[in-house]
């Protein structure tokens, strides 16, 4: 008899007790939420899918892109891809996925629909009762031929496949396994002290692995529930938090941010709130807003720190009486995390060096790119790119991502020390530091501004401010005031490509 690994991580859900939500609509129990993935389960079988056929994703946000990535993980390889991608994108990971079928809902998808029907790939329609529960759903389409391999998933079994973000390079593909999001999902879980009575809002995008993992999968291993949004908007998330509840949400950054710009405006919602604590990751919580958001939701913030080849989390500051130091992304919180030195070997603490993990959280490696792989998994170690170092309590300090960092005419720059120090000035409401060319040193210091509303600050006045905290070669040579930083997908500020996008090409030494 096969293992009922998706079902079993569900197990700690009462039968009656809500599993997936929605703002304004009533919510899946677990017992519905189970017959959904052995129903599920069925349907792909019957269409001719199985453990190990991938299935493309193509849905909007919400509580049926939830449970959908839940069913189908069960029983084959959940693929979920970000709907806003064009015909040309959408070509790309399709074929790139060597996708068995695509998960569209009624409403459609012109760019996946005409690539689908290009390369020869079923579409599978997911259809929505009106007066169903959140998250409740059924899948039509034809049969084409017999699964190979019908059932439920095991433990060793690929589950989960997602692309790296490619800022660098070609996007990698990830394989996850069953057994890979089961342990993230029990590491989240420890972490944040999750039990039945927590209430998730899940604002992130669910094509993503923070969403994916640290909202949904997390809620539904501890028995809790996920309220899922149609996506973040800052305009409606208090309406959200009044309506569902919530004990905690996890977002990036730039989303806390928007939050607390609106926070004003919102006083009786922020009152109302009644969250157990905030979570952030993804990218780097500027301190000052690590500060601002405990003193304006009265609970701590708990900065994590995550990526997709580790199923999400690698490490974890601690909710109270434990430590959180602001700064820092916390100890390890799942795997084994060492820094190492370029040649593998483990730095005392304190030094700086590259971030590595081990873990049953971790990937196997990247599909058909044996270079990638061999290099990622050096020394018996993954290297995650980052630079970073551990403290006396082995919290992790994270210095800057390895391709970031700034080299100056040999003098190297953390952009993350740059933005923090910027975000001290009163009139900056965000920043994000960059490297831009410079024809004799190779890279200067730029940065990009968004200043508050109705405050002023010009570039001469932020460059002395930089310059009272900064040794000089720290200071940017260039301020350019945005009325929005670029974004990812995600919401993740970009650094990379960020002078070029800004046209800031090379300049000379003056």
């Amino acid at each position: 008899m096969r293992e009922r690994l998706m079902l079993d991580l569900l197990g700690a859900g009462r039968p009656d007790n809500p599993a997936i939500g929605a703002p304004d609509r009533p919510a899946l129990t677990y017992r519905d939420l189970s017959a959904l993935v052995d129903k599920t389960v069925a349907a792909l079988n019957g269409f001719g899918i199985g453990r190990g056929d991938r299935v493309a994703i193509v849905l909007p946000n919400g509580p049926e892109m939830a449970a959908a990535f839940v069913s189908i993980a069960a029983g084959a390889v959940a693929a979920p891809l970000n709907p806003a991608y064009r015909a040309e994108e959408m070509e790309f990971y399709l074929t790139d996925l060597r996708a068995k079928a695509i998960v569209l809902d009624e409403a459609g998808h012109e760019a996946a629909e005409g690539i689908a029907a290009k390369l020869g790939i079923p579409v599978l329609r997911l259809s929505v009762d009106a007066v169903a529960p959140a998250g409740a759903f059924s899948l039509s389409g034809e049969a084409r031929g017999t699964a190979a391999r019908p059932g439920l998933s095991a433990e060793n079994e690929e589950a989960l496949v997602l692309h790296t973000s490619g800022t660098t390079s070609r996007p990698k593909i990830v394989p996850l396994t069953l057994g890979n999001l089961k342990a993230s999902a029990r590491h989240i879980r420890t972490s944040l002290e999750l039990t039945p009575e927590d209430r998730c809002l899940n604002i992130m995008p669910l094509f993503h692995i923070h969403g994916l993992i640290a909202a949904v999968l997390s809620s539904l291993s501890a028995g809790a529930s996920v309220i899922c949004t149609p996506g973040f908007n800052g305009l409606k998330v208090y309406h959200w938090m009044d309506d569902a509840a919530p004990s905690w949400y996890t977002a990036v950054p730039t989303m806390h941010q928007a939050i607390l710009a609106r926070a004003p405006r919102n006083k009786d919602s922020v009152a109302r709130a009644k969250l157990r604590f905030i979570r952030s990751s993804s990218s780097s919580l500027p301190p000052q807003v690590m500060t601002q958001l405990e003193e304006t939701f009265d609970c701590p913030v708990i900065e994590a720190y995550g990526m997709t080849e580790a199923a999400h989390q690698m490490t974890c500051n601690l909710l109270p009486p434990g430590a959180r130091k602001a700064g820092s992304v916390g100890p390890s919180a799942g795997p084994e995390v060492a820094i190492l030195s370029d040649d593998g070997e483990i730095l005392p603490t304190g030094a700086i060096g590259e971030v590595c993990i081990r873990g049953p959280n971790v990937t196997a490696g990247y599909e058909n790119n044996e270079a990638a792989t061999a290099e990622a998994f050096a020394h018996g170690w993954f290297h995650t790119g980052d630079q970073g170092r551990l403290d006396e309590d082995g919290f992790l300090f994270l210095t800057g991502r390895l391709k970031e960092i700034i080299n100056r005419g040999g003098e190297k720059i953390s952009p993350r020390e740059v933005d923090e120090v910027l975000m001290d000035h009163p009139a900056v409401q965000q920043v994000v530091c960059f490297a831009m060319p410079h024809d004799k040193l190779g890279e200067d210091v730029a940065a990009a501004v968004v200043l508050r509303d109705g405050m002023q600050a010009n570039e001469r006045e932020l460059r002395d401010f930089a310059a009272e905290h900064l040794a000089d070669f720290k200071v940017p040579r260039r301020l350019v005031f945005l009325d929005e930083i670029p974004k990812g997908a995600t919401g993740k500020l970009q650094r990379i490509g960020l002078a070029e996008k800004l046209g800031l090409g090379k300049e000379g030494g003056a």
